[in-house]
């Protein structure tokens, strides 16, 4: 990931409206774990916004009302969507207000501006040094998502809400850019002291800029990664369709095979929230290997940030029983929570202490 982002023909935000109608047509898209999960409960109707076991209703952001441009991801890793009906009586069923749908295009408009800017920069910079550009945006790559963790951590302790699946897998996900830097370290990205300068006075304003995003609007936060992390596909993505043939002539880097093939990979499934655990083991035979498995690596984390857009949608795929992706009887409305710190202090002051779930 880095830094540098998508320019605004590229970066937009997928409308997802979808409903659960059939066992059948669940059972067609495992790899969703983000938009199910198993209900345990004998009396699934008891609940005023959920009609039927069956029907849950799960809709992302609006881009742009004339047009929706998907994110250059190749077709193995774009998320599966669905287009069936609203769920009548969700609370979350009806389209976004004029207000609301201004508010996303103006953070949307900010998202691109920031991120174009920072693209041009980059590009001037390093427009024929590959590696160094490479250190430059993994050492920012892992700042949003430790930005994240802060913020709920600070929510944690004042008593808003906790969410453990949230904070397990944005460390997942800065686990495996982290992973991403030493790759880059060892391929020699980091020998000018001007570049290790540029990457950490960038990386130290773009966490300050991420908290204070994310602490007002957790979804421009996410749109924001949403970019990056679609820059870093595209970016890794031109990189090997251009030295494939060189890159497979070298070794792979040591910290690769560790990461990709070795020990417990806990961690490497627990960022892939669209993916069942296990269902993806890399092999790493050269480098080319493993430039193809950070490109898909940041395709993974494109997809939780469009997920993540939805307040509470997202899932650790680690919290689901092994038949979830094969199976579904229902699934569950978020955990009571606040959306942004504005709101958290609001519903502080307003209702009655109450358990946190974790």
């Amino acid at each position: 990931m880095a830094a540098a982002v998508l320019s605004s023909s590229s970066c937009t935000v997928i409308t997802i409206s979808s409903s659960f109608k059939t066992r059948r047509h669940l059972t067609k898209t495992p790899q969703n774990p983000l938009l199910f999960k198993r209900n345990n409960s004998s009396n699934p109707t008891s609940h005023p916004f959920l009609p039927s076991r069956k029907l849950c209703k799960v809709q992302a952001t609006i881009l742009r009302e004339d047009e929706e441009k998907k994110v250059v991801v190749e077709e193995s890793f774009q998320p599966k969507t669905f287009t069936h009906e609203p769920v009548r009586g969700s609370p979350q069923s009806s389209s976004p207000s004029g207000l609301e749908t201004w508010a996303i295009k103006l953070e949307q408009s900010v998202n691109v501006f920031l991120t174009d800017s920072v693209i041009k920069i980059l590009d001037t910079l390093y427009h024929d040094r590959d590696y160094a550009r490479f250190f430059v945006l993994e050492t920012i790559a892992r700042v949003p998502y430790f930005a994240f963790i802060s913020v709920l951590h600070m929510y944690e302790s004042f008593g808003w809400w906790r969410r453990a699946d949230y904070l397990k897998v944005h460390f997942a996900e800065s686990w495996n850019e982290m992973h991403h830097l030493l790759i880059m370290e060892e391929l020699g990205g980091n020998s000018w002291w001007f570049d290790r300068l540029l990457a950490q006075v960038i990386a130290t304003s773009y966490y300050f800029m991420t908290v204070l995003m994310y602490a007002l609007s957790p979804r421009m936060a996410y749109h924001f990664s949403e970019c990056v992390e679609s820059h870093a596909f595209a970016t890794y993505d031109k990189f090997i369709k251009a030295r494939g043939d060189d890159l497979k002539k070298l070794p792979a880097p040591e910290v690769a095979v560790k990461y990709y093939t070795e020990g417990d990979l806990y961690l490497f499934d627990e960022f892939q929230t669209s993916r069942a655990p296990h269902s993806r083991r890399p092999k790493i035979e050269n480098l080319y290997d493993v430039f193809l498995n950070v490109r898909d690596d940041e395709a993974e984390h494109c997809k939780t940030m469009k997920a993540c857009q939805t307040h509470g949608n997202l899932r650790s795929p680690h919290s689901y029983p092994e038949d979830a992706f094969e199976d579904d009887t229902g699934c569950d409305l978020p955990q009571a929570d606040c959306e942004g710190i504005v709101d958290c202090i609001k519903k502080s002051v307003t209702s009655p202490p109450s358990k946190q779930n974790i």
